[in-house]
Formats: structure tokens, C-alpha cells, sequence
């Protein structure tokens, strides 16, 4: 029988948006979140890039991903109401077209501000210059809704590429993606499976674990491994070692994964005094979808 060909799973981009994020005041949490998202969808992230509210800055970066040809480039912040929300008029540069007054948009803020009228939220519920500057998507874009916030996300298709823009409040983002943008990506992604262990490893210093590290590496080309020092604690070293696998049988990774942990774990356990935990998936990324 034959080798099986490797699925490459579909690319992404991540273009983080605000000076507020470069310039110290507000930690982005929402590119590590997303590229946890997709890692568990199963695509490849190639590049995070943050830039200023600068609309040439914004659409350039955003032209940079397009010349990469990346499928799914997902910008976040920049969609609210205020002069330094231009996300959406840079998307338009880069793929040379004008904003329009999209109607799902429209529609979308109309409810939306008709029940924060209703809520007492606001006094009135007229949509304002300012909130209909939120209804200002690039030609061809398809609004994408948002149940907690007001600013509407937006998804272009652009050549062989998406270009999602989700606002920079994290929990609208996360709203837009899981509702909105996850479907899609399983439905229109290649995409494949992935499974990641680990082993937390104390009293071996990782330069004394390194050889059987690159050993186990490169009898299983298939496998990512990867060891992270974690400091020492009462004069002894701690170390997390990650073991990363992909592929199309989600049996047959985990089944990878956990055959090199079991052969790291017989392999460190000579080093003594060696203390050795194993990790699971959830706890070495914290969660998936």
C-alpha cells in the first residue's frame, strides 16, 4: 500500500489592531485566543502582526497577507464608531474598493439599538453618523452578527482569500468567531487533526535532557517536540516537554503522542532524581474550542 499524502491544512494570518495594544496600555489576549481557536480547527496560523490605528499601516499589512496568499486573514479591532476605527475603510484599500452602507449591517444595528433604547442603555435609538459609520463594510463583504456588542464583524472573500474583521473587545470577538466564523472554517477549510500531550519533568536540566529530546525528534519525523523550562524551584530544575502531533485519523495522532510521551517517560526516568507528571491536552493549551 501506498504512503497516505499529508493533507497541508489551510493558512491563516492574525493582524492585531491598536495603538493601545503597541503601546503598552491594553494586553492582547485576542491573538492567543484565536490561535488557539485555530489550532484546534486544525489550520496552519503562519504570522501575528500588530499594528497602529494608521489606515496605510492597517492596509498594508493586510496586502502583505493577500501576497502571501493567505486564506483566512482575520483582523482584530477597529470596527466601533469613533475617527481611529478604520479597519474596515483599510480592508476596502487593500482590495481596492470603496465602503458601502452594507443592509444586513444596517439591519443589525437597527435592532441592536432600538433594544438598548428599550433597555434604557441609551436615549434614543436614531442611528446616529457615528453608529452608521458601523454599517460601513467593504463592497461584497457579508456582515457578520455580533449578540453581545454593536459593531457588526464583516467577512470579504477576496480572490483565494477570506478576510474576517472581528472588533477588539474580547468577548464580542469571541462571540463573532465561535457563532459566526468557526462554522465556516469547518465547512470551507482544509483543515486537519491535531493532538498535543505533554510531560512536566523535575530535577533534569533541559541541557541535560536535550539529546534525548533531539533523538526522539528525529525517529519520529512526524511529531513536534518541544521542551519549555519552567524556572528552579529549591535548587531543582523544572522543565515541560510538549510532544505535537497531526494528521486525519484522530486514533492514530493521539496514539503518536502518547507512544513518545510513554518512550520519553522510560528514557527520563534514568536520570535521576527524576520526577516526571504526565499532561494532558487541556492542560497544556489551556482548553480548546
Amino acid at each position: 500500500m501506498g504512503r497516505r499524502r499529508r493533507i497541508r491544512p489551510s493558512t491563516a494570518e492574525i493582524v492585531v489592531i491598536g495603538n493601545e495594544v503597541l503601546n503598552g496600555e491594553v494586553l492582547d489576549t485576542n491573538s492567543n485566543w484565536l490561535a488557539r481557536q485555530l489550532y484546534f480547527l486544525g489550520l496552519d496560523l503562519r504570522r501575528v502582526t500588530a499594528v497602529r490605528d494608521d489606515l496605510k499601516e492597517i492596509a498594508g499589512a493586510i496586502r502583505e497577507a493577500l501576497r502571501r496568499r493567505t486564506e483566512w486573514i482575520i483582523t482584530t479591532g477597529g470596527l466601533g464608531p469613533t475617527h481611529d476605527d478604520m479597519t474596515l475603510e483599510a480592508v476596502a484599500l487593500a482590495t481596492n474598493r470603496k465602503t458601502v452602507l452594507n443592509p444586513e449591517a444596517l439591519e443589525m444595528l437597527r435592532e441592536r439599538y432600538a433594544r438598548l433604547y428599550e433597555m434604557g442603555v441609551v436615549k434614543e435609538s436614531e442611528l446616529t453618523p457615528s453608529r452608521l459609520k458601523m454599517a460601513m463594510l467593504p463592497r461584497g463583504a457579508r456582515a457578520l452578527r455580533n449578540r453581545v456588542g454593536s459593531a457588526p464583524g464583516s467577512l470579504l472573500r477576496y480572490k483565494g482569500s477570506r478576510i474576517i474583521s472581528l472588533p477588539g473587545v474580547p468577548r464580542e470577538l469571541k462571540d463573532i468567531f465561535v457563532n459566526e466564523v468557526a462554522p465556516l472554517i469547518r465547512t470551507e477549510a482544509r483543515r486537519v487533526v491535531r493532538y498535543v500531550a505533554g510531560l512536566f519533568v523535575k530535577g533534569v536540566p533541559e541541557s541535560s535532557m536535550a539529546p534525548v529530546l533531539r533523538e526522539l525528534a528525529a525517529s519520529r519525523p512526524r511529531l513536534y517536540v518541544k521542551s519549555h523550562p519552567k524556572g528552579i524551584e529549591e535548587g531543582v530544575s523544572l522543565v515541560e516537554v510538549v510532544v505535537h502531533s497531526e494528521g486525519q485519523d484522530p486514533e492514530e495522532v493521539r496514539r503518536e503522542v502518547e507512544s513518545a510521551i510513554g518512550e520519553l517517560e522510560e528514557r527520563l526516568s534514568a536520570f535521576q532524581p527524576a520526577e516526571l507528571r504526565r499532561m494532558s491536552m487541556e492542560e497544556v493549551l489551556g482548553g480548546g474550542e
